[in-house]
């Protein structure tokens, strides 16, 4: 485990739990104890010390979970925290409410735990992070086995109906079905208990009721959640991938060559995260948002000329490469002046990676062969891919790019293009901390010479009538 690891994790672990052992019931009786000449200060102690080791123990699962099997997240301190905060904000008003008398567990929305969880990482960290807060509220819980079997009940409701929130619908569907699990686990019990509905509490329903109504706060919740840690949920990529919205209908206005083009990255990019595993709606909503820095001089870009003059003509090399070069920084301005999400500019930031503006870069070699030169001058500013999703937008931008300059379409030629340009982003050292193995780049090379064939299909010619 790396140092700088540990202190957080460990900073985690004792604050977390403090806040188990300070809230810990020590007025009115605990749950499991009757008769208050049992509350000496030896016994007390004792008590302390059992829920210390119990929640320090689960505690310490949950982080073996993150250091095992999620390695990508437990090197990162604001996942680890974010984790850590989803786990305290249903402990704290556990604790709060069993100690002070002041509201049924069961009207506070454990569900929403693993919609928030399965939102921005995976089922199974969602599931983990639900059941370890549900054992620790447990130990306060003055009936432990009924309340963890309806919300393990409940989680894999949630898991299993919200396997991928798109629509605010979906949340109210999973609310319903949330509601139903409730009332079915808690007349499951009822019967194994007591064989029939004597017992039935009418309280029970109404707590249920309002669980459910809390359950559909997790949109505004999931919203709150991406402005303070940065995520960025499907929900909200569908939303930002909406061409009326100001920035894109800009773009196709301004740039509609341009515009095309990001189209057509994102069909690429979306065909090649399913086949590679990457995240196909994330990939979608940044190719239309990697170059909307080419808004601020469109014409200087061969897509959005349609005639007339080349302006670079008039430009020396060196002067021409800043210019197309200068679209990064520029996107990133715009997306910022836009409140677009850190991590769709971070698609603008690396689509060129530090890569060079290759015609411009070699047409000086050419042209002044033996000359120093500037590299600096034609290299972009950015940063080099280091997701799946960022390094498939890179190879996309420029494969479809290149494309539209081939003469013959065939499937050869559109090979050899393909293999050509992702071969020298290989070279270049452009990929080297983009999480690719060899076998991903085949796929995507693949994937990206079908979708080209079948752009650039075979065409009939319509006779004229004689």
């Amino acid at each position: 485990m790396k140092l700088k690891t540990i202190q957080p994790v460990f900073i985690c672990f004792m604050i977390s739990v403090l806040i188990i052992v300070l809230l810990f019931p020590m007025e009115g009786g605990f749950p499991y104890i009757e008769g208050n000449e049992l509350w000496t200060t030896l016994r007390q102690l004792g008590l302390v010390c059992g829920i210390f080791l119990l929640a320090g123990g689960l505690i310490v699962c949950f982080f073996f979970h993150f250091y095992y099997l999620r390695k990508n997240l437990f090197f990162k301190k604001k996942d680890l925290f974010f984790s850590f905060l989803m786990m305290m904000i249903f402990i704290v008003p556990t604790e709060i409410g069993i100690s002070y008398k002041l509201f049924s567990v069961y009207m506070i929305p454990y569900a929403i735990i693993p919609i928030v969880v399965r939102n921005f990482f995976d089922s199974r960290t969602a599931q983990i992070t639900h059941l370890i807060t549900v054992l620790i509220c447990s130990l306060v819980i003055p009936s432990p086995w009924e309340f963890v079997m309806m919300q393990i009940f409940v989680c894999m409701v949630t898991i299993y109906v919200l396997r991928d929130l798109t629509q605010r619908w979906q949340l109210i569907v999973c609310s319903f079905y949330i509601l139903l699990t409730y009332i079915s686990a808690y007349s499951g019990i009822l019967l194994l208990q007591n064989g029939d509905f004597s017992k039935w509490d009418w309280n029970m329903p109404v707590y249920f009721g309002i669980n459910f109504l809390l359950v559909m706060c997790a949109y505004p919740f999931i919203n709150i959640m991406e402005r303070i840690f940065g995520y960025i949920s499907n929900v909200t990529l569908i939303e930002l991938s909406d061409i009326n919205l100001p920035v894109l209908r800009q773009l196709s206005e301004k740039a509609a060559g341009t515009f095309q083009h990001s189209l057509q990255v994102s069909m690429l990019g979306t065909a090649a995260a399913v086949k590679v595993g990457a995240n196909p709606q994330l990939i979608r909503t940044g190719a239309l948002y990697h170059d909307i820095g080419k808004i601020e001089n469109p014409l200087y870009f061969v897509e959005n000329r349609l005639a007339g003059p080349d302006p670079h003509e008039d430009l020396d090399l060196p002067e021409s490469a800043r210019i197309i070069t200068r679209h990064v920084p520029d996107g990133v301005r715009i997306a910022e002046k836009y409140s677009i999400p850190q991590t769709i500019i971070r698609f603008i930031k690396t689509h060129h990676g530090k890569g060079k503006a290759k015609y411009f870069y070699n047409s000086f070699i050419n042209r002044f062969p033996g000359e120093p030169v500037d590299e600096s001058a034609f290299t972009y500013s950015g940063e080099n891919p280091d997701t799946k999703e960022t390094a498939i937008l890179m190879m996309a931008d420029s494969v479809e790019a290149a494309s539209r300059s081939l003469t013959d379409y065939s499937e050869d030629s559109l090979r050899n293009l393909i293999d050509k340009i992702i071969n020298s982003q290989i070279a270049d050292g452009l990929l080297e901390n983009a999480p690719l193995t060899f076998k991903n780049i085949r796929e995507i090379k693949q994937v990206f010479l079908e979708r080209l064939l079948s752009v650039y299909h075979l065409r009939i010619t319509y006779p004229e009538v004689k």
